[in-house]
């Protein structure tokens, strides 16, 4: 499945309140991997940026003032997610500005979700580290991925760091290092995993089992079958996993 990870900046905080998005930045990933392919746009929002966005993006009102507005915009992105998986990281808010933005442009554009699948990245680290915090900052240092160069948020960057957490944070093969540096990391007994995740040509190494781990996890695997009233439920899934299973033990 294609999966597309996407950040926002906006005006202020609600768009209720007739905040605008002034910048989209999203990556692609493949398989895993991500691919090279981008979404990038500052939009022009026909109003000021608040101080308290500025603080946190860095972007002003005269850098903003010959960007497009987002109805130049929004065929080509709707066009670069459709069909994908979107993954962002407190994903309403996000959404919530998308959707202002559609409904501007009239009821032909409908909703964000009509195009594609939300996936919201600070609900599953929420499940995944419970009581613990879950900003994209605090992920990061969990995870070990290198996020120095975010001293202002920025969509393209915090997209391109969202993605690395996502592929650590869904289970990822990674070597691991116990979390000597952070205190509440060691307290909970999880782990910090160094960031070997490149920009471009991610590539995630795969441990295979070797010929003798598959005979163990084999024998095993029939003794369990042969042991158990309901059988093995790992080789009933498994296509002609009976028939399998009773000739390897005869």
């Amino acid at each position: 499945m294609r999966q597309i990870v996407l950040d926002t900046e906006t005006t202020g905080l609600d768009p209720q309140q007739g905040h605008r998005i002034i910048e989209v930045g999203a990556v692609e990933i493949e398989r895993r991997r991500l691919t090279g392919r981008h979404f990038h746009h500052y939009v022009k929002p026909d109003r000021e940026v608040e101080e308290a966005a500025r603080e946190v993006h860095g972007i002003s009102d005269a850098f903003l003032a010959d960007k497009p507005p987002f109805e130049v915009i929004v065929d080509d992105f709707l066009a670069f997610v459709e069909g994908a998986e979107l993954l962002i990281h407190n994903a309403p808010f996000d959404v919530g500005f998308i959707d202002s933005e559609l409904d501007r442009l009239g009821s032909r554009y409908g909703k964000l979700q009509d195009y594609c699948r939300v996936t919201d990245t600070l609900a599953m680290a929420r499940r995944k580290h419970p009581g613990q915090r879950n900003s994209l900052d605090a992920l990061c240092k969990r995870y070990g991925v290198d996020n120095s160069q975010r001293e202002l948020h920025g969509a393209l960057l915090d997209a391109e760091i969202l993605a690395d957490v996502y592929l650590l944070l869904s289970g990822g093969q990674t070597d691991l290092k116990l979390a000597t540096d952070d205190d509440s990391a060691r307290q909970s007994g999880s782990v910090a995993v160094p960031r070997q995740i490149q920009r471009e040509g991610l590539v995630l190494q795969v441990i295979q089992a070797s010929e003798a781990e598959q005979r163990a996890h084999q024998a095993l695997l029939d003794r369990i079958n042969k042991h158990s009233r309901k059988g093995c439920l790992w080789l009933q899934h498994e296509p002609n996993a009976s028939d399998t299973a009773a000739s390897q033990a005869h």
